[in-house]
């Protein structure tokens, strides 16, 4: 008798603990459901999430694939048999994904103004249910730029969903969770444009976890976050990080003490004070079990410096190697984070350990700042710490450079997701096949991933991944502004790159909420047809990009070589742009830059800016001119200074409409300034 009451007590305590657990409705579509995954009972969210949550939650999985959350859409999820299941569960917790399904055509466009009543009267059903439930509603999973409607309709009509599902938030008192985040750098998660793999379902079944439970890990901070930084000086810092929700989190520095409470998805920011230029500093950040403690922080000036392989070519293989590591031991103010990539892009194979670890977004090694020596210095860009160790002499502040250059990257794979997706979608699908991406860079990409089955396979050359990878793990730490050298992998095609760059230095300043300098490399010379016109190009976004400067090195190149050895003179014309145009120094910034031309009697009369001490840079006469009645029928020319401008002429050219100068792949024009600073090709033309 006794061991009968001890199985019924048994049974009694088994089922009070059943009772106990706390359910969980995951509703949705296929996203949900686990669509195209081979074991969804398993592999989906909601199972994932079940494994997180542990035995105290019973995770009920009420997914439909192709439902609406438009009760008159295609398929309204409120008529499946999977909401009555989800009512009948009577969840303590509740969340809702839906809205995929209805940037169809047949229902977006038709019943989009139903959509904020619909969704209101969704949560309403369950809180009928159980007027005690939290409910949940989740901002869209990704769709990527390779569904077949994705311009026609679903792009837009996507992203105006995801502002309703903002409003409908704040209407009905629910939370969001934000599904998109976590996904949206990941499309290689996304097969066919719209379902998550395994990994994904995984991702989706961790950010739930975190917004259901608060648990986002505890305490982190951006890696560029480490003893020896610099902090930007003389403006006011925003310092952002992760932690658990609701935690109560302090900033203190220099005097400065800071307090703010995590928010419910695991954010939180605080805003310092200015710092002034100097140091060292100790920096601490304290969570509720977890503290960071900063030491020997300085304030000054921090620049990123980014682009391809001219701007990443080291100080150890410039022709000024020794000039510039005798001043490593003089560059206490100067500090390097060196974002080295963890393989190389150049024409070899990748072997398969790397493509397995590639379809993560940690393509950079880690890094931390660095004091200056010899060993750092030597492996460190020689154009940007030029640039850097010209700043702190000048401003006798100290400097932080950033480095995340990788070779060979085109302008594309450093722009944000939803930039290209509303400015240049085409250039995002297909990417290593489309016409729009030059030949050599595609086939480098087609060589380094060439052992591969995987078809979903990333490259740093891939459009936005190198912002992804390199720009959004930054965590906008706080900068003053960027120098960039770029543009060898785009010179084929000045038109789309006309496109492309103005939406990265936008991008840029829109990831980092400031209207930073952005100061660029022109190409330099080597025998590439297509070079000429793609300096003028660079010349002319000058004028177009506010904020903006550009840097001539055409006489530091190199016929036969891409990289060209002299990379201090580069490094010292970017800091000249940045002292006079930045922090106001008096102090010539930019060689002779072409304004106008006057034509009459036979010849040109050309007009420039930083005019002052027009000369030819060898003491000869100057080169390089040519002049043309017709765009297109040029005539090698004569050229002379005539006070601030150049008069230029040829005796068969009656009367001229044109002129051009320094228009070849390897130019030996001569035209410089007072400051020896060299003029930039241009032409008069429109082209």
């Amino acid at each position: 008798m006794k061991r009968i009451y001890l199985f019924l007590l048994l049974i009694c305590c088994a089922s009070l603990v059943e009772a106990q657990k706390i359910k969980v409705a995951c509703v949705g579509n296929s996203v949900t459901f686990g669509y195209g995954l081979a074991n969804p009972a398993e592999e989906a969210y909601p199972a994932q999430l079940q494994k997180l949550l542990g035995e105290g939650y019973e995770v009920g999985n009420f997914g439909k694939s192709g439902a609406t959350l438009l009760s008159k859409g295609h398929r309204p999820y409120i008529l499946q048999k999977e909401f009555e299941d989800a009512k009948a569960f009577a969840a303590d917790l509740v969340v809702i994904h839906l809205g995929l399904n209805d940037t169809d055509p047949r229902n977006w466009p038709n019943y989009k103004d139903e959509f904020v009543n619909d969704y209101l009267k969704l949560i309403d059903a369950f809180r009928k249910v159980n007027p005690a439930c939290k409910i949940w509603i989740c901002r869209l999973t990704p769709i990527t730029a390779k569904h077949p409607r994705f311009e026609s309709g679903t792009r837009d009509w996507y992203w105006q969903i995801q502002h309703q599902i903002e409003e409908i938030a704040g209407v009905a008192g629910v939370s969001i969770i934000d599904l998109q985040e976590g996904l949206y750098a990941r499309p290689d998660l996304l097969p066919d444009a719209l379902h998550p793999t395994v990994e994904g379902a995984s991702i989706i079944a961790r950010t739930v976890y975190s917004s259901l439970t608060g648990n986002f890990g505890g305490l982190k901070m951006s890696s560029l976050f480490t003893d020896g930084m610099v902090l930007q000086c003389n403006e006011s810092l925003r310092i952002t990080g992760t932690s658990n929700a609701g935690d109560q989190i302090t900033v203190s520095v220099g005097g400065q003490k800071k307090r703010t409470v995590t928010s419910s998805n695991g954010k939180w920011s605080v805003m310092l004070d200015p710092l002034k230029a100097g140091g060292p500093y100790e920096l601490s950040v304290s969570g509720a079990n977890k503290r960071y403690v900063y030491k020997d922080v300085l304030a000054g000036e921090v620049w990123l410096c980014s682009g391809q392989s001219n701007m990443a070519f080291m100080v150890a293989e410039a022709a000024e190697k020794a000039a510039l590591l005798k001043k490593a031991g003089d560059s206490s103010n100067v500090r390097l984070f060196d974002m080295k990539p963890r393989w190389m892009t150049n024409a070899v194979e990748w072997d398969g350990s790397v493509l397995d670890s590639l379809n993560s977004l940690q393509y950079f090694k880690d890094a931390r700042w660095e004091k200056c020596n010899d060993k750092n210095v030597s492996r460190f860009s020689a154009i940007a710490y030029a640039f850097g160790q010209m700043l702190s002499d000048s401003l006798n502040v100290p400097v932080g450079l950033i480095l995340n250059a990788v070779g060979g990257s085109p302008c594309e794979s450093w722009i944000d997701r939803r930039t290209l997706e509303f400015n240049y979608p085409g250039i995002l699908n297909n990417w290593t096949k489309n016409d729009r991406i030059q030949d050599w860079v595609r086939e480098r990409a087609s060589l380094n991933i060439k052992k591969s089955d995987n078809s979903q396979q990333r490259h740093p050359y891939e459009p936005c991944y190198l912002f992804e990878s390199g720009i959004i793990p930054l965590a906008s730490y706080p900068v003053k502004g960027v120098i960039w050298y770029q543009g060898e992998s785009n010179a084929h095609n000045k038109e789309i790159h006309e496109i492309l760059f103005p939406l990265l230095v936008d991008s840029w300043r829109k990831n980092w909420n400031k209207e930073f300098p952005f100061y660029y490399v022109q190409l330099s010379g080597l025998n590439r047809p297509s070079w000429p016109h793609f300096r003028d190009s660079q010349r002319r976004l000058e004028k177009i990009i506010p904020g903006s400067g550009m840097v001539v090195s055409s006489d530091l190149g190199d016929s036969l070589d891409v990289h060209p050895k002299r990379k201090q003179e580069v490094g010292e014309r970017l800091a000249r742009l940045a002292l006079n145009k930045t922090y106001g120094k008096d102090i010539v910034p930019s060689g002779p830059q072409y304004k106008e031309s006057e034509f009459k009697n036979g010849y040109a009369l050309i007009s420039f800016d930083y005019a002052n001490g027009l000369r030819a840079s060898d003491d000869k006469d100057l080169r390089s001119f040519e002049i043309a009645e017709f765009d297109g029928l040029y005539f090698p020319a004569k050229a002379i200074v005539e006070g601030d401008k150049i008069k230029v002429w040829n005796d068969k050219v009656k009367h001229p409409r044109f002129v051009r100068y320094g228009w070849a792949p390897y130019t030996n024009g001569n035209l410089v300034n007072r400051e020896l600073l060299p003029a930039s090709t241009f032409t008069s033309s429109d082209n």
